[in-house]
C-alpha cells in the first residue's frame, strides 16, 4: 500500500476532540507521519465529502512506559517507549459536519 491510500489512520474520539467537534468544528485524526496537510486535507474532503477550510499537524511524541513483571520468584522492572505518532486537527467550512457513527464511512 502506498501513502496516499493510507493517510488517515484512525479518528481521534476523545473528551476534548468531542467538545471542538461541537464548538469550533475541528476533527482529530492519526495521520500516516510522512502525510502533510495538503495530502490530509484532499484524503478528508474525498473520504467524508465535506469542505476543509485549514489543517494542523502536530508530531506527538511516544510516552515513556515502566513495567513491573514477577517472573521465578524475582520483581523484574523495565522500562519501554511507545511509538512516536501524528496528529491532525482539521477544521471544516460552516455548515459542515463529519458523523463518525452513521452512513457509509462510519468506524
Amino acid at each position: 500500500m502506498s501513502i496516499k491510500e493510507i493517510i488517515i489512520i484512525k479518528p481521534l474520539l476523545t473528551e476534548k476532540m468531542n467538545a471542538l467537534q461541537e464548538k469550533e468544528r475541528k476533527y482529530g485524526f492519526v495521520i500516516h507521519p510522512k502525510a502533510n496537510k495538503i495530502e490530509v486535507k484532499k484524503a478528508v474532503e474525498d473520504r467524508f465529502d465535506v469542505k476543509v477550510e485549514k489543517v494542523a499537524t502536530i508530531q506527538m511524541g511516544g510516552k515513556q512506559k515502566q513495567i513491573t513483571v514477577r517472573s521465578g520468584g524475582r520483581v523484574i522492572r523495565t522500562s519501554g517507549r511507545r511509538s512516536n505518532w501524528k496528529k491532525a486537527i482539521v477544521t471544516l467550512k460552516e455548515g459542515e459536519k463529519i458523523d463518525f457513527y452513521q452512513g457509509k464511512t462510519a468506524v
